[in-house]
């Protein structure tokens, strides 16, 4: 590497929700290995810290933690003000804390959509919320929701989510149009089933609620994707780096479809 080489997001603080494990620990890689101090925010801090530690090890680059419930307004500001404090303001956001579990609609009582939709959605506003007046003074920013393909379509037996997500592309795309002259973009990844715990948890719920084997479950879900396959995390986090980059600055209030042509919208 030439001695003058300097790392694309050098100088950037990129605060990441759920950036303990999963897609948010494999974002946090990504961007620290292309130079952003990173700060991973989270419910579990054991979870937390061993990411940091291992961030910190491999790419020697600043991590910060922050333990928080997206859906507590209070807390998500008490976190980004300690991770302020910490690093810096943060010049990128990704919001990728969410759940996602399957009830039939009538089974579905308020207490559950309030719980998806304050996971899902609410915990992006607030975070936003807590970042943005920072990127406006400063004129530039990168804000990335991580939605779903359940955003751009429907799906049975996950209508909360769906609803969620849909809400969530909406954000994205209203929020945009706010910015666009900010130099803030605000844009959304939407991948299909992921290799990730959360899908390993939904197909054991679904394979304990209808007697059917992993592997058939499985077989079901990948046949929805044509290439026949799970998205890799690492992919969802490589389009997360490329909207952070200077390359991407008239790229906002879009929703990047990462799904294997099971979704073009």
């Amino acid at each position: 590497m030439p001695t003058n080489y300097k790392a694309p997001l050098a100088g950037q603080h990129a605060a990441i929700t759920g950036g303990g494990r999963g897609i948010g620990a494999s974002i946090a890689e990504t961007l620290a290995r292309l130079g952003a101090s990173v700060s991973l925010i989270g419910r579990n801090a054991a979870v937390l810290e061993a990411t940091k530690k291992r961030i910190v090890m491999e790419h020697g680059v600043q991590v910060a933690t922050a333990s928080a419930d997206v859906t507590d307004e209070a807390a998500v500001h008490r976190a980004l003000d300690s991770l302020r404090n910490a690093l810096g303001a943060p010049t990128i956001l990704v919001n990728n804390a969410g759940m996602a579990v399957s009830a039939p609609f009538l089974k579905s009582d308020a207490a559950y959509w309030r719980k998806v939709l304050d996971v899902d959605l609410m915990g992006a506003v607030y975070c936003t919320q807590a970042v943005l007046p920072a990127m406006l003074e400063a004129n530039w920013g990168r804000i990335i929701n991580i939605a779903s393909i359940a955003g751009l379509a429907g799906s049975a037996y996950v209508t909360a989510y769906c609803a969620a997500k849909h809400g969530m592309i909406g954000l994205t795309r209203a929020l945009a149009l706010e910015t666009a002259r900010t130099g803030v973009t605000v844009n959304a990844v939407c991948p299909g089933y992921t290799d990730t715990e959360m899908t390993a948890n939904s197909i054991a719920t679904i394979t304990q609620k209808t007697g059917r084997s992993r592997e058939e479950v499985m077989a079901t879900l990948l046949a929805r994707n044509p290439q026949g396959r799970l998205i890799q995390p690492a992919e969802v986090a490589d389009t997360v780096a490329w909207l952070c980059g200077a390359g991407a600055g008239s790229v906002t209030g879009q929703s990047i479809v990462i799904a294997g042509g099971e979704l073009m919208p």
